[in-house]
């Protein structure tokens, strides 16, 4: 019995063995196949003609308007890179780059060590080769299929390049923050140096920035780069790169950043503040990552427009454009934007005057300040016209309160009530407090969501109708807020973007149509005719551009600083049938010795007119067809005129019968005197 149950077992033991056996072989002649398929396609042969791809810009007819790329012709060559540089890379990144054939067998195991052992992904097992790869020639998604490709592909380099050339393509192609792309353009950004120039210390600092370029961009955390830069000359000297003299003596180095006088822009194309925004909008509304938009050749299709672009950049050149400041050290900054109001479509756009730093601070998009007055037709008038207050509805103009808030008139004049229009046209402020406080707050801020306006919960009170917001706005959304007037009540949402092609010409993003029905045609028909007697009859004259019909308001707000009377902030918010322009005006940071002197009637609109002449130059002019309320003007001014008329006619009256009933007061105290004689 033991025997035929042994026998039993034997052959089943046999069977799971062949069974195994199959799988096996299954399995390697599976992945055998796997690999000679993606061994197939380890095509490097794009490698050095991808690097000197650039993305191109076109404009809104289709023709290339700007190129952007990592400038990869302002590399240099491994001869001119320090040894220490050189070193301090590879100790970091892949200390085992002379050692392997582009994939580190021993380093992929030492990392899942560490990783299982943390729990979490606490470092990786990429080698400079296959970093290499994936900035030049994969996409950035984390897939199986990318990490097999980028398996052959890293091997296929090594098989081709040698380590000096694979070292000298990666220091040339890879990010270190700051706009720095490439070891030449880190070393003059941060250093003002030459790449052959650097110390160790400073050559540390910079392969330490490698790992996570804008969390260690050392202009922004300095002390986190230092760290790093300690542990880069650590990994120096374990590795034996230093002496622990040496070690020690480069981390008592004093690191200071100085920005070179060179071009510290990586991007020489045009349309500088444009193209950042393209480039911002790419990366945070289609995900596509920066270091992709500038290594991977993609076609951008926008909606730019090229001469309106350059009226924009013509006006932001000249000095005498801009008003003068308080400040002789500082200039005053700028922000200003074209839209197109029946596409959303941004024209032309500048972020702000001096030089430019690449996908730096743009006052035309990430601006946040007050917009004053300019916001009195979105959160007062509109929602009021739409209550059924006509523009001859007539608003008390008188010294008053709203619990503790007492808002006043600049002029310092109050006529006791005046017309809707009026209001507008001059841009009194209280009113407007008062209108909105008839209406309520929140069909106010109701109002503001439909155009587009953010706010919070801390604007819900009467200051909002004066532009006092905590957080306040950008040119840009103040267009496009201005839009929905010029658009007969709808608001197309603001792009830049049209479409995006891969370098294959796949198109792997495109621009999805949004409106919003802000309001009725009727109600912006009265809001287009208050706001064209804002300039052509009020605060925004300056505006006027001959032979255009132009509506728009002004704005300004004052320094927040007690016995200061200055102005914070200038805007003028306009357009036409076709084009509506958004200006800010101010520095970037008010103060005692900062603020301007005059308001937006001397400043911003003077910048708008200027931007609008040029641009509506290959334009045809167009209506608005709505009132004209120069007659109403006519009519009150007639009418007060009469009312004068009339008091002066009853003052004079009243001045005759007075002195008449003197000079009978007169004669009877004659008639009662008596003579002495």
């Amino acid at each position: 019995m033991k025997y035929v149950a042994d026998g039993k077992m034997g052959v089943q033991m046999r069977g799971l063995m062949k069974l195994s056996l199959i799988i096996i072989l299954a399995v390697v002649v599976l992945g055998a196949g796997l690999l000679f398929y993606f061994r197939q396609g380890a095509d490097i042969s794009q490698l050095q003609n991808h690097l000197q791809q650039p993305t191109g810009i076109y404009d809104l007819d289709g023709n290339l308007a700007s190129t952007v790329t990592a400038n990869k012709s302002e590399g240099v060559t491994i001869d001119e890179i320090p040894e220490h540089m050189k070193q301090a890379v590879v100790s970091i990144e892949d200390h085992r780059f002379y050692e392997h054939h582009g994939i580190d067998y021993q380093g992929i195991l030492r990392a899942l060590v560490k990783n299982a052992k943390a729990g979490s992904v606490v470092e990786g097992g990429s080698t400079l080769t296959q970093q290499l790869v994936k900035i030049t020639m994969l996409e950035s998604n984390r897939t199986l299929k990318r990490k097999i490709e980028e398996f052959f592909l890293a091997q296929e380099v090594e098989n081709e390049y040698t380590k000096d050339e694979i070292l000298e393509m990666y220091l040339n192609q890879v990010y270190f923050g700051h706009g720095a792309w490439g070891i030449k353009k880190a070393a003059n950004i941060y250093f003002s140096k030459e790449v052959s120039e650097l110390t160790i210390s400073e050559g540390a600092l910079l392969a330490g920035v490698i790992n996570l370029p804008s969390k260690l961009d050392p202009y922004k955390n300095l002390d986190g780069a230092l760290k790093r830069r300690d542990l880069v000359l650590s990994r120096m000297a374990e590795h034996g790169y230093l002496t622990k003299d040496e070690e020690a003596a480069a981390k008592k180095d004093t690191v200071t950043l100085l920005m070179g006088e060179k071009e510290t822009d990586p991007l020489k194309g045009k349309y500088p503040y444009f193209v950042d925004h393209v480039l911002s909008e790419a990366s945070s509304k289609y995900g596509i990552k920066l270091e992709d938009l500038l290594t991977k050749g993609y076609k951008i299709y926008t909606t730019l427009d090229q001469p309106m672009q350059q009226a924009t950049e013509s006006v932001y050149a000249n000095p005498a454009n801009f008003p003068v400041g308080t400040s002789t050290e500082e200039i005053v900054q700028s922000g200003s934007v074209l839209l197109d109001p029946k596409t959303g479509g941004i024209k032309a756009l500048v972020g702000g005057r001096g030089e430019h730093q690449f996908m730096g601070y743009n006052r035309a998009t990430q601006l946040t300040r007050s917009p004053g007055s300019s916001i009195k037709p979105l959160v007062v008038y509109t929602p009021a016209v739409e209550e059924g207050y006509d523009i001859t509805a007539p608003l008390k103009d008188e010294k008053m309160s709203f619990g503790e808030y007492e808002p006043t008139n600049l002029s310092g004049v109050y006529k006791g009530e005046v017309p809707m229009y009026e209001a507008v046209m001059n841009s009194l402020n209280v009113p407007t407090v008062w209108l909105l406080n008839e209406i309520g707050i929140d069909k106010g801020l109701d109002s503001l969501k439909r155009f587009g306006i953010p706010y919070d919960k801390n604007d819900r009170n009467l200051s909002v109708a004066l532009g006092g917001m905590r957080k306040g706005v950008s040119p840009l959304q103040m267009a496009g807020a201005f839009s929905a007037f010029a658009n007969s009540g709808e608001r197309m949402q603001t792009h830049a973007i049209v479409k995006i092609e891969n370098n294959d010409g796949k198109e792997v993003a495109f621009f999805k149509e949004k409106r919003t029905k802000v309001t009725s045609k009727g109600v912006v028909d009265k809001m287009n005719a208050m706001l064209l007697g804002t300039v052509e009859y009020g605060t925004g004259e300056n505006a006027a551009v001959s032979g255009y019909e132009v509506a728009g308001k002004t704005g300004s707000t004052q320094v927040p600083i007690e016995g200061i009377s200055g102005v914070k902030d200038q805007w003028f918010v306009g357009y036409t049938p076709s084009l509506v322009g958004a200006v800010w005006a101010g520095y970037d940071k008010t103060d005692a010795k900062h603020y301007l002197t005059t308001h937006s009637s001397q400043g911003s609109a003077l910048i708008f007119q200027k931007i609008m002449a040029r641009a509506l130059q290959n334009q045809a002019s167009q209506s608005f067809n709505t009132q004209d309320i120069g007659q109403l003007i006519a009519e009150q001014e007639a009418l007060i005129a009469k009312q004068q008329a009339k008091e002066e006619g009853a003052q004079s009256k009243q001045y005759w019968i007075d002195k008449g009933n003197e000079i009978r007061k007169g004669l009877h105290k004659w008639k009662d005197w008596e003579l002495p004689w």
